[in-house]
């Protein structure tokens, strides 16, 4: 009987050490997510402005949010806490403003400031007068010396996984807002050209939105293990 009792005792204990055990590495498993930082992915346009209004009517800011989505979640599966700027159909001014477009752009600059990531990520579609143009192109502020790393490791991930058959190189640019008055590293990221009908197709579907943000993940990764 002492013997049944002094088995049941010392299984008890067991359990309890593998409770506090299992416990406290979970604990530092999370301490580790939390360890790796921050990153926003801004959702380009929204709300009253669509951006870009491609072949059969596509809306820039639709394709924006949902490789934004894609993407955001991808970030969080490798560990990463994701700030998105929009999360839905919305843009970032108030509806009393006078210059709503002006507001929206410096309220994700704000957003941005007080977040303090590790990088920026602006998700956008691209169009141009020649319907023939087409491909991903990434932008980085031309002084910018992270960022010309960061959109460098995001163009040649996109150039491969997307086999893009003429592979452009990131591009230095001054002139964009964001990549202006933005703090830290921050790149814009066009995914391709709404008015291209053949990638504009493709942009509208959901298993290529995939492959676009695995794309931009990768080089994200990518950049970040360099650093």
């Amino acid at each position: 009987m002492k013997k049944h009792m002094a088995q049941l005792f010392m299984a008890g204990i067991l359990l309890v050490s593998v409770f506090f055990l299992s416990r406290e590495g979970a604990q530092l498993v999370n301490k580790e997510i939390r360890k790796k930082g921050v990153i926003v992915v801004d959702c380009g346009h929204g709300g009253m402005d669509p951006g870009v209004i491609g072949v059969n009517q596509l809306k820039e800011k639709d394709i924006n949010l949902a490789i934004s989505k894609k993407l955001g979640k991808l970030l969080e599966e490798e560990g990463y806490e994701v700030v998105m700027t929009r999360k839905e159909d919305v843009g970032l001014y108030d509806s009393e403003s006078r210059n709503k477009k002006v507001q929206d752009m410096q309220k994700r600059c704000q957003m941005i400031k007080e977040t303090k990531p590790l990088l920026t990520v602006s998700i956008h579609q691209n169009s141009y007068p020649d319907e023939q143009v087409c491909g991903p192109q990434v932008f980085y502020y031309t002084d910018s010396v992270n960022g010309e790393k960061l959109a460098k490791c995001i163009q040649e991930a996109l150039n491969e996984e997307l086999e893009v058959s003429r592979p452009r190189t990131e591009k230095a640019n001054n002139t964009y807002y964001l990549l202006k008055r933005s703090e830290g590293v921050l790149t814009i990221v066009e995914c391709g050209f709404l008015s291209n009908g053949r990638e504009a197709a493709l942009l509208n579907t959901a298993e290529y939105q995939e492959r676009v943000a695995e794309a931009v993940r990768d080089g994200i990764l990518t950049y970040l293990e360099k650093t």
